[in-house]
Order: C-alpha cells, then structure tokens, then sequence
C-alpha cells in the first residue's frame, strides 16, 4: 500500500506539522498575493507603475512647495524648482518599492529553505521544523515561476527609479 500524497494545503497522512496554518510559507505567500498592497507587482508591471506614478504624481506639488521654501532654488534657474520637486516625489514610490521588496524577499526566502522557523504560542518560543520532500518541491515550484518574476519585476523597478534619480540629479547639476 503506497502512502498518500499531501494535498495542495500540505494535510499528508504523515506526521502532522507543528506549524501554525498561517506560518507556513505557502500560506504566507496566499496571504501575500491576497493582500492589495502586495499584489501590485505579482499581476502585471502597469499594476505596478501605475500606483507608483500616482503617488508621485499626488507628492510632486507637496515637494515642489517644500523645495520652493529653499533661499537658493528661489534664486536659481526656473525650471530647477519644478525640477527638485520631482526628485523629491520620488522618495514615495522608493519607500513603497522598498516595502515590496522587503515583503517578496522575505517570502521568497521562507519558500526557499528547507526548514521552517515558526512560533507556538506567540511567546517568542522559536521551533524550527524540516519540511518534507514534497513541501520542498512544491514551494521551489511556487517560488520559480510565482516568486522570482515579482522579484525581477521589483528589480526593473528599482533599476528605472535609479535611472531616474541620476538624470535627474545631473540636470540638476547642470541647470
């Protein structure tokens, strides 16, 4: 008699897991996927830029007023005030980026290890747990094809917003 195989939730007929339901990292990454804030990256890279713009878009006038209080950009070229005030818009959609990277990476390690740190009762008693074989495949699989294209995603991300952040700072310089 062969034994059964665990089911998509990780229930096998093996020894139960000690891990908490929501602790386990295949859990961890539903919830991420769930979650508003998180799913903008995992969809497409539109869902992605458009909040991102948005944000910098609705910060731009704020920086701009912010930037505009400056004794040496009021006597400075024109175009430099609108100019700066972009640049400080971007500081939103970094944090934001930031945030999306911390959550994807952390799931993504959790995905990728082959033992699961989890908590009993909340009281900081950290267990560690070695995860079957098959949770092993199932989370490599998820974390391959679900995990790493958000991740190459929040990279491009961060690659555009650097982009930006140096031509930005050079016209700066040369206005």
């Amino acid at each position: 008699m062969t034994a059964a195989p665990p089911d998509l939730d990780g229930q096998d007929q093996g020894p139960p897991c000690p891990v908490p339901h929501e602790q386990r990292p295949l859990e961890e990454y539903r919830q991420l996927t769930r979650s508003w804030f998180f799913a903008w990256p995992a969809a497409t890279a539109t869902s992605l830029v458009r909040p991102l713009a948005i944000s910098w878009l609705l910060l731009w006038p704020l920086a701009s007023l912010v930037a505009g209080g400056s004794v040496a950009l009021r006597h400075a070229a024109p175009a430099l005030l609108p100019l700066v005030g972009a640049l400080g818009a971007l500081g939103l959609p970094l944090l934001l980026l930031l945030r999306q990277w911390l959550g994807w990476t952390y799931v993504a390690r959790r995905l990728r290890s082959e033992r699961v740190a989890y908590e009993e009762s909340g009281w900081y008693d950290g267990q560690i747990w070695e995860k079957p074989l098959q949770w092993r495949q199932q989370d490599l699989l998820v974390l391959r094809h679900q995990v790493d294209p958000v991740i190459r995603r929040l990279q491009q991300a961060f690659g555009v917003l650097a982009a930006l952040l140096v031509v930005g700072f050079g016209l700066c310089q040369a206005l």
